[in-house]
């Protein structure tokens, strides 16, 4: 069955990887990114619908939310995969902290936005999280900015558990109503992400040619986005989880099956998203 395959985040890395290969293998892929000339190549390239949105800026996201929910009559999966590492604490017009709105502030509203359509889609929604997510210290939900203690690989770190917790309270809330939601790690992938970090580890692990040498190529990061994209949920694998190798993680962080936790962060970021 040809699928619409909506990915965030796609005008390069495993996004754009991923588009290609979900493209070849026939499916509708919306192409959306945040540069319009990256944007606009890669779609061209595989001959795709795109869109446009800077995801620190949420009245993008409404918009873009608006203009998938008009042009297509179903999603059948949404890929938030939109993401990275940025420098000194830096705040959005909206008033958050960069990293955890483009990685899990503006994600979480764009699904919550297009949530109806989902549900009568029976859509699959894939988070892009990270193996950083075991590197995170304990997540308070009253400051998720990390006003009192900002780091950039702290904050990063944050943001990926957010996304697992956030996909056990997704499918906590609407698996009934049938969705399947899933979190993966793509691996140590070789782009250009995490080249505007602040951190000195990040920026020399993501460009230095040797460390470069030893991580993947994002063809195969993308991987496992396609796998989850095009397979069956409750029979290829289990909703509600977090991947790694195309297999639940053994390794994952103590705080991110918490269900109270989860629980708190989606009606904190319903919050702060007013």
């Amino acid at each position: 069955m040809t699928k619409v395959i909506v990915i965030t985040g796609s005008s390069d890395g495993i996004g754009a990887a991923a588009a290609r290969q979900l493209h070849s293998a026939g499916h509708r892929v919306v192409v959306v990114g945040r540069s319009p000339r990256k944007t606009e190549a890669v779609a061209r390239e595989i001959g795709a619908e795109y869109f446009l949105a800077d995801f620190a800026r949420l009245d993008e996201v409404r918009k873009l939310a608006a203009e998938l929910d008009a042009a297509y009559p179903r999603i059948d999966v949404l890929a938030n995969n939109a993401g990275g590492v940025f420098g000194d604490p830096t705040k959005t017009t909206d008033g958050f902290e960069l990293t955890f709105q483009i990685n899990h502030l503006a994600p979480f509203l764009l699904t919550r936005l297009l949530i109806d359509k989902l549900t009568a889609s029976r859509a699959t929604v894939i988070q892009t999280s990270s193996v950083g997510a075991r590197l995170a210290g304990k997540l308070d939900v009253d400051d998720l900015n990390l006003d009192r203690n900002f780091d950039p690989v702290r904050a990063y770190s944050a943001a990926k558990l957010e996304n697992i917790l956030f996909t056990t309270e997704l499918h906590r809330r609407y698996h009934a109503e049938g969705i399947a939601a899933a979190a993966f790690h793509p691996g140590n992938v070789a782009t250009s992400f995490g080249t505007q970090s602040a951190s000195r580890l990040m920026r020399f692990i993501t460009t230095n040619p040797v460390t470069r040498a030893m991580l993947t190529t994002p063809e195969k990061g993308a991987d496992q986005l396609v796998w989850l994209a095009t397979s069956r949920p409750g029979i290829d694998w289990e909703p509600g989880r977090y991947y790694e190798k195309r297999r639940p993680a053994k390794r994952v962080n103590s705080q991110a099956y918490d269900p109270e936790l989860a629980r708190r962060l989606w009606e904190r970021s319903e919050q702060l998203l007013g």
